[in-house]
């Protein structure tokens, strides 16, 4: 199956599985927008093979375009991972300090946030599509980290992953007043006069979020990817009834 690794380490491992036209349902690793529930099963229990752990290990939200988080427990541990109706309710945002937890979030064209802390052994994953981002879940959740779990921001280590480009990201004016009420964005937008549309970077956007809330540009690293133009890519807008990607971080013991 077609997989990118970002991090393969001893004791952490992260990436982000691809479109494949030689697995099942193109490699769709949803259980919300699949053909078949056990197409997407085998799908995710061939990834685990691969990464070494078990299904019962994934942990996965019921993804709402919220900007809720949840710190994923012990107790968590296989939620969503074989029945969607056990994932984490209305979060967009996960992470945790636990071993051993596979941390998912599912995307076709959003903005897949993947990050860890060494110093204080966190790892997450966040889902910010256009509605997450002017939600501003990605400050919110290193906001959180800070304040309430001690991490010093520049120790974050932070992979954007593949999404949406700005030329395939046309907006009417009511999403690019959303971006540009935010007050950093307007660096990452242009108006397209033969369309009457405008264009937007999302994550860069979201770069930039991760900025401002004191990581380091050089800790931020950008799959520049684009899920509809590339082969392996997922994209909703190019396919309402594209699959998803499965963007993935977890610590091993």
């Amino acid at each position: 199956m077609k997989t990118k690794m970002y991090i393969n380490e001893e004791h952490l491992l992260a990436g982000i599985t691809l479109k494949d036209s030689t697995e099942l349902e193109f490699n769709n690793m949803a259980l919300h927008v699949c053909e078949m529930e056990e197409n997407i099963l085998k799908n995710r229990a061939n990834l685990a093979t691969l990464l070494e752990c078990k299904i019962e290990d994934f942990v996965c939200a019921t993804q709402t375009h919220s900007a809720n988080v949840h710190k994923v427990v012990l107790d968590d541990k296989g939620r969503g991972g074989t029945n969607i109706k056990t994932a984490i309710p209305d979060t967009d945002a996960l992470y945790t300090d636990e071993p051993n937890i596979l941390l998912c979030t599912f995307t076709a064209d959003c903005v897949p946030v993947i990050f860890h802390h060494e110093e204080r052994g966190i790892v997450g994953v966040i889902h910010s599509g256009w509605q997450g981002t002017v939600k501003e879940i990605t400050p919110k959740v290193f906001k959180r980290l800070i304040n309430e779990e001690g991490c010093n921001p520049e120790g974050f280590q932070v992979i954007l992953g593949p999404a949406l480009s700005q030329e395939k990201f046309e907006v009417d004016e009511d999403v690019y007043v959303r971006f540009r009420d935010l007050g950093y964005a307007d660096d990452f937008m242009y108006f397209k006069e033969e369309t009457h549309k405008f264009h937007i970077d999302n994550q860069k956007t979201v770069k930039k979020q991760c900025e401002l809330a004191g990581i380091p540009s050089e800790n931020i690293k950008i799959d520049s990817t684009c899920t509809f133009l590339s082969d392996e890519g997922f994209s909703y807008r190019q396919d309402m009834k594209a699959g998803r990607h499965l963007s993935f971080i977890m610590k091993r013991k």
